[in-house]
């Protein structure tokens, strides 16, 4: 996809000096092309719809910060993935959250930067899985979708999505090393498929 197809530099430029129809039109041609990477990225239909959202206002907001026209569509796709990794790493702290744990919410300021460092390795180890990959693990290990749903979601078998979840889990054990050994937050090996 190249910027070409939804805006022009003319118009892109237009928007960038802050005329308000050129930065409508602009969001309004990005729409479609956002969100359809945001669902290819995020875990949920509704992550996707937020995600694609707030990468519209970022683009709003802050079109005139965006150096050169060029480089909108990579631009945009990376605010869509930023907050798609965002979610996913809300979501990863509320699956620890003190609610499940019992875990007394006055902890010591050291364990929550250790919670909040293992949750952005975590976080890095799931970005860096195959995208089928990725959209697996957190629909059934982050979200808790059954399998035979997320197969579904996905256009997977059962088989393909539980091999598919497996290398996922295998990776991302490997990719965090001793954290998940040690009791780390996450457990990306404990569910069952």
């Amino acid at each position: 996809m190249t910027d070409r197809a939804w805006a022009s530099t003319r118009l892109i430029e237009a928007a960038q000096a802050g005329d308000r129809e050129s930065i409508a039109a602009v969001v309004q041609g990005a729409h479609s092309h956002v969100r359809r990477f945001a669902e290819h990225l995020c875990a949920s239909p509704q992550d996707a719809e937020d995600a694609a959202q707030e990468a519209l206002i970022i683009l709003y907001r802050k079109i005139g910060s965006l150096r050169a026209t060029g480089a909108l569509a990579s631009w945009m796709f990376r605010i869509v993935r930023n907050e798609c990794l965002r979610r996913a790493r809300l979501l990863l702290d509320r699956h620890d959250g003190y609610g499940e744990t019992g875990a007394d919410p006055a902890t010591s300021a050291e364990e929550e930067v250790i919670r909040r460092l293992e949750a952005d390795l975590v976080a890095q180890a799931i970005k860096e899985l195959p995208d089928v990959q990725r959209r697996v693990l957190i629909m059934r290990d982050v979200l808790g979708h059954p399998g035979r749903v997320v197969a579904e979601r996905l256009g997977l078998s059962d088989a393909a999505m539980k091999s598919q979840l497996h290398r996922a889990r295998s990776r991302l054990r490997r990719s965090l090393g001793g954290l998940s050994d040690a009791g780390g937050p996450h457990g990306a090996g404990t569910t069952g498929a």
